[in-house]
């Protein structure tokens, strides 16, 4: 099974660009947290989501992490026999507001032993639903599609263009800076800009500090107008790193909102199988190849089928709007009427399970943190479906 990031270009080059590099020993949750955010930027989470740090502090000291679909007390009870300090999950631990902490409620009970315990909790949900190599990708790759594309687009990953006006002494600094904070990304390519050359003016006033020119005198500087992609979910980071290496005290910069999608993210894929297969023979792939004991089928069982939506979790409610051309729809939590709808205007679903659809996250999380901190030790816990087959 890939790997979470093997294909990942744009984390690929950002770790290499970084420089990271962890000892055991070294790291604190705060450390987990940027590596999954690089992956799942906490800004793609839908704003109804619960993400983030539940339980523990950023600063707190880490030498192993585990791994897991959801916070259950099994979850909790195999994060203490691993003598691991922070869960790692993709469903968030508090997800309902709590009103109040009692000993003799159980999911209360489970919240105060969590805390009592000092293990933190860190969920990437929604984020990583839509994030590139994320819940969707692994559960298309176990299937064997092929030519995935986009099934639905993520509005919050919208895009802008930075334009900023660099001294040329400066550029290639700042123009490095960008880069290796987020910037300039275009699918399975990286460090993508223009740049031209021009004039700048500016007149510094008494309380001024100027890189260049005197107070009361107008400055013209030869400067380089530098623009690429500005990512949302990057842009503090990328903003911050510009000022950091601009020697202006005041740098001149434009973001240009634009008319496009992030082509990276998507809520679902769509893809290929490599040849057509009866409606029946791809839903005991799907059985087979996610190691579930049934699946839920609509359509004809002989009809043909090749071309294959996928959503990990609940993606019953987006039955209604998926795209013509599309022969079957994998996802999880089918609706009866959905079902009945879908049937009737023609599309096939196989509802393989909330749990059988997400449940390949866990190790591709863990085989994740291994890759990109070295030095942490990472456990997994897979944990069964809460259903049971008669």
């Amino acid at each position: 099974m890939p790997t979470a990031r093997r294909n990942d270009n744009l984390l690929s080059a950002w770790i290499q660009r970084a420089g990271i590099g962890y000892t055991p020993g070294t790291m604190n949750v705060n450390d987990v947290i940027e590596s999954m955010e690089q992956w799942a930027p906490a800004s793609l989470a839908y704003s109804w989501d619960k993400i983030g740090l539940a339980t523990g502090s950023p600063d707190q000291k880490i030498t192993k992490v585990i791994t897991a679909l959801t916070i259950t007390r099994d979850a909790f009870n195999a994060a203490k026999r691993a003598k691991a300090q922070m869960i790692l999950s993709h469903h968030p631990l508090i997800w309902d507001p709590i009103t109040t902490l009692r000993s003799d409620n159980p999911l209360s009970k489970l919240f105060l032993d969590i805390a009592q315990s000092g293990i933190a909790c860190y969920s990437a949900h929604t984020n990583l639903d839509v994030a590139q190599n994320g819940v969707n990708h692994v559960l298309a790759d176990r299937l064997g599609l092929t030519n995935k594309q986009a099934l639905f687009k993520v509005p919050q990953a919208r895009q802008s263009k930075l334009v900023v006006f660099v001294p040329e002494s400066h550029f290639i600094r700042v123009r490095e800076a960008v880069f290796v904070a987020g910037a300039g990304g275009i699918r399975d390519y990286t460090e993508c800009s223009f740049s031209s050359l021009g004039h700048g003016t500016f007149l510094p006033h008494e309380n001024a500090k100027p890189f260049a020119g005197r107070i009361g005198k107008l400055n013209e500087e030869p400067e380089i107008r530098f623009e690429t992609l500005l990512p949302s979910e990057h842009t503090p980071k990328i903003l911050h790193a510009l000022r950091e290496a601009h020697p202006y005290e005041e740098p001149a910069f434009d973001i240009i909102p634009l008319e496009m999608d992030n082509p990276v993210y998507s809520l679902g894929l769509r893809g290929e199988l490599a040849r057509p297969v009866s409606l029946d023979t791809f839903a005991k792939r799907v059985k087979q190849k996610l190691d579930i004991s049934h699946v839920r089928v609509t359509g004809k069982g002989t009809a043909k089928v090749k071309h294959i939506a996928v959503m990990g979790g609940a993606g019953g409610d987006s039955a209604d709007n998926i795209p013509d051309g599309v022969d079957v729809f994998v996802t999880g939590d089918v609706k009866y009427h959905k079902a009945l709808d879908a049937a009737d205007a023609g599309l096939n679903i196989i509802d393989a399970g909330h749990h059988g659809t997400e449940k390949w996250i866990v190790p591709a999380m863990a085989d994740y943190l291994k890759q990109i901190l070295g030095g942490l030790k990472v456990a997994t816990y897979m944990e069964p479906d809460p259903f049971r087959v008669l």
